[in-house]
């Protein structure tokens, strides 16, 4: 696979269409991930209730694929537990790390970041706000 291959159409479409996920005024948990490699950067605020991801904040300041991960992300994880978050993040480093599959469900369109793999450089950013959030998780309590 070529490098140019890596950014397909649809993952500059989910990271162009990600929203902004405004930071919290009075979060449970902050965490913050920097990618020693490139240089991104995510910075994540949640908010627990009833055992569930209530509210959710972030700055990022990735490449492509980091801002992928992280749309996903925004998408799906208000009504989140944290078992489920730390498997997702589970699932990701299997994917990219260990020849495993993609997240499913709610979380399919992670499949898109499945040719990540052959790029070992790139799988920090990737993984980066998985990695912040089961900190934040962690900090939490949760």
């Amino acid at each position: 696979m070529e490098f140019s291959d890596l950014y397909s159409n649809r993952i500059l479409e989910i990271a162009g269409a990600a929203r902004q996920m405004p930071r919290l005024e009075n979060p449970d948990a902050t965490a913050r991930k920097v990618s020693r490699v490139c240089g991104s950067v995510v910075e994540v605020d949640l908010k627990l209730g009833g055992g569930r991801v209530e509210a959710y904040g972030a700055t990022v300041n990735a490449c492509a694929l980091g801002q992928t991960s992280a749309a996903i992300v925004a998408e799906h994880i208000i009504g989140s537990t944290p078992d489920e978050l730390r498997t997702v993040r589970d699932q990701m480093t299997a994917m990219l790390r260990a020849d495993g599959v993609p997240p499913n469900g709610r979380w399919d369109d992670l499949k898109y970041l499945e040719p990540v793999r052959e790029f070992p450089a790139r799988h920090a950013s990737t993984l980066l706000v998985f990695d912040a959030i089961v900190d934040a998780l962690e900090r939490a309590g949760a």
